[in-house]
């Protein structure tokens, strides 16, 4: 008899941490690996929210916080909501956990059964997939390409809609493949959903900061679809405080009462101190984030400039997060330096034995073509590492 679940014996390990940890392990053999896995900024926690921190520390705030967040910060995120989002919400409307990641998994428990379908565009988030699966629901993948510069059509979300969808995810500035849809995109995307109307949709914002394209449109935000949309968002990425491990959500009230009832089964309240630095971060003007926004921007161009010049590798231009994820298939089927490449995860693992440099197979985010890697490094790793890809592959 097998001592652990099936439900542990199905989930698959996160393909991104794994390679991380396969680079680390090889960074202590003495090999010298540039790491490009991880979607994690390279900036320190900006000065005046680690202020707050501390203040917070000296405050005395370290007793269980409430479930779904201090009212203090659901009031300050509301705010923020209106300020960027124009989405209204009140605190009813806002629970706050122990990063994104948490959110995503509290939602999913809420509101999948077994067999509920949720469509995902691809390519998606690593995680969506297997907290989807483990909440007992059917992902449904719906393909793009790098042509298509990774985002659906409404013909093709229509086609995938079936009696059984529940609910679609996708994340917009998106990770892996760096794709912004615009308010037009989101629309028509609309126009779709207006004809399902049982259909929720979850928006994982993280990446809306890093965002190249001047424009940003929530899809909450459109007539009549708030009512239907759970926002996603947290304070990792844009306010380089991934270690602080605080995301939030913006739902139905309904939505949120139930996120807040297994969250507090689950882990009740998120960190005392780091939600009292989030009030400050989310409080400030985004304009402080611009520094870091100008350089993820300078670096972007850096890496596909280096990639357009690396022969079969095909790649679009990202308008936001920090990561490229460039076709690869053209490899597929040829043999490098006496390695067959059969596939992403083949492409990958190549990359990493010979060039000394770890990406992420496109596999783990549904679009087996591709491979993703992180540009949220200095300009000089970057093109080292590009220099080492480019030799690997000639």
């Amino acid at each position: 008899m097998n001592a652990l679940s099936d439900r542990i014996n199905n989930l698959s390990t996160s393909q991104t941490l794994a390679m991380a940890a396969l680079a680390r392990e090889l960074k202590a053999q003495g090999k010298d690996i540039i790491s490009l896995s991880l979607g994690e900024p390279d900036f320190n926690t900006p000065d005046f929210i680690k202020e707050a921190a501390k203040k917070a520390i000296d405050e005395n705030y370290s007793t269980y916080s409430p479930v779904d967040g201090y009212v203090e910060l659901k009031e300050a995120i509301c705010k923020k909501f209106k300020r960027d989002n124009d989405l209204d919400y009140k605190p009813a409307n806002i629970v706050v956990s122990t990063g994104a990641k948490q959110s995503l998994y509290n939602i999913a428990q809420v509101m999948l059964n077994e067999g509920d379908e949720v469509i995902l565009p691809a390519p998606y988030w690593v995680s969506y997939f297997e907290i989807i699966k483990l909440s007992g629901g059917t992902p449904v993948e719906v393909p793009t390409s790098v042509e298509s510069d990774f985002k659906i059509t409404p013909e093709q979300l229509e086609k995938a809609i079936t009696p059984k969808t529940k609910m679609m995810w996708f994340s917009s500035p998106c990770n892996p493949s760096g794709s912004v849809y615009n308010k037009e995109e989101l629309t028509a995307i609309c126009k779709v959903l207006e004809k399902h109307p049982n259909i929720y949709v979850v928006s994982d914002e993280i990446y809306e900061h890093i965002n190249f394209s001047g424009t940003f449109c929530s899809i909450g935000s459109i007539p009549g679809m708030q009512e239907r949309t759970i926002t996603v968002n947290g304070v990792a990425k844009a306010f380089a405080m991934t270690g602080w491990r605080i995301g939030y959500i913006g739902a139905p009230e309904f939505i949120a009462k139930a996120c807040t009832k297994i969250q507090g089964q689950v882990t009740s309240g998120a960190n005392s101190i780091a939600q009292r630095a989030t009030i400050t971060a989310v409080e400030a003007d985004p304009k402080v984030l611009n520094h870091m926004v100008d350089a993820f921007h300078k670096r972007r161009d850096l890496v596909v400039g280096l990639i357009r010049e690396i022969p079969g590798l095909k790649i679009n231009v990202p308008e936001g997060a920090f990561y490229v994820f460039p076709d690869v298939s053209e490899f597929f089927g040829k043999t490098l330096k006496g390695t067959k490449i059969e596939n992403a995860t083949d492409f990958s693992m190549y990359l990493l034995a010979e060039a000394n440099v770890a990406t992420v197979t496109g596999e783990a985010f549904g679009n087996p073509n591709c491979i993703r890697f992180s540009y949220a490094t200095s300009e000089d790793l970057l093109k080292e590492a590009l220099r080492r890809i480019k030799e690997a592959l000639s």
